[in-house]
């Protein structure tokens, strides 16, 4: 196969653009996990749900602008009501709890949006705005995707700045460290953990707004979207945000090369990249070892 430098750069642009999507969904994983041990396997639905409403408020709104900012806000407000009824009794109880309550919950809400929007999902394209292909000088590349580049970068700009330079950031990473002394200095723990699973769903929401334009819009799409942003947790390591920002990008690069040169075997591409990792480094490339502890 020939395969020129023009063409090798481009298809590592689209390997960003797709693994921009992935670090994403895994850093909403990584931030509930990380902060408060809860394996989110509803996490792929809340994407799934994103996907829909985002696809409805552009819709309703004609606007892909507010549907960007109304659907992590409406998918952040259910991930609030699902930890305050049904995760938070469950805290203490040990890891599988949570992990199957939330496997549960993901086939409630396939079922919810299969009954609102039907069983063959809703059409999808890209915003009129974002149309189009722009020169890069080794070939042109579609707007939108570098759109979806950029607005990743921010929500993770954005989420770095929230956690590590804000009072409510501070009081986050010392709730997930040591809950006991936070409530001995008095502040409710409670309430930052429903902070965090809410914050957590509304960046599955807001994935589900970017990827939308990209990929067919339906019930099932969360549960293939689910076991790839759980191989990316794995390479970076659980609970480890800059670990979900480089593994997103580092998987979807190399599915992207995969599919270039062997296409057939682009998906197997990821679990092979995941059993190498953890071959060398079990916990992942920026994990504890005692993650799962």
């Amino acid at each position: 196969m020939d395969v020129t430098l023009n063409l090798l750069l481009l298809q590592i642009l689209t390997g960003i653009a797709q693994g921009a999507v992935y670090a994403l969904l895994a850093l909403g994983l990584s931030l509930i996990f990380g902060m408060l041990n809860v394996v989110n396997f509803a996490h792929g639905a809340f994407f799934m749900v994103g996907a829909f409403l985002g696809v409805y408020f552009q819709t309703i709104t004609g606007s892909f602008v507010l549907s960007l900012v109304i659907t992590p806000l409406v998918v952040g407000g259910v991930g609030l009501l699902a930890e305050r009824f049904l995760v938070r009794p469950l805290y203490g109880r040990g890891i599988d709890y949570p992990l199957l309550l939330t496997f549960g919950l993901s086939y409630v809400l396939v079922e919810a949006m299969r009954v609102i929007f039907g069983i063959e999902g809703v059409p999808s394209s890209t915003p009129a705005a974002l149309r189009g292909a722009a020169n890069l000088g080794f070939g042109s590349f579609p707007i939108y995707r570098l759109f979806l580049i950029g607005a990743t970068a921010i929500v993770v700009l954005g989420l770095w700045l929230f956690i590590e330079k804000t009072r409510y950031g501070l009081i986050i990473r010392a709730g997930s460290r040591d809950p006991e002394i936070v409530r001995v200095l008095g502040i409710d723990v409670a309430r930052v953990w429903l902070m965090v699973f809410g914050l957590g769903t509304a960046i599955a929401g807001i994935s589900g707004v970017l990827a939308a334009p990209t990929r067919a819009v339906n019930p099932e799409m969360g549960i293939h979207v689910l076991a790839e942003s759980f191989v990316v947790t794995v390479v970076g390591g659980m609970g480890s945000l800059p670990g979900a920002v480089v593994a997103g990008l580092l998987v979807g690069v190399v599915a992207s090369l995969t599919s270039l040169f062997a296409p057939a075997y682009a998906e197997l591409s990821i679990f092979v990249l995941m059993a190498v990792v953890l071959l060398v480094r079990p916990q992942g490339l920026f994990g504890k070892p005692s993650a799962m502890g």
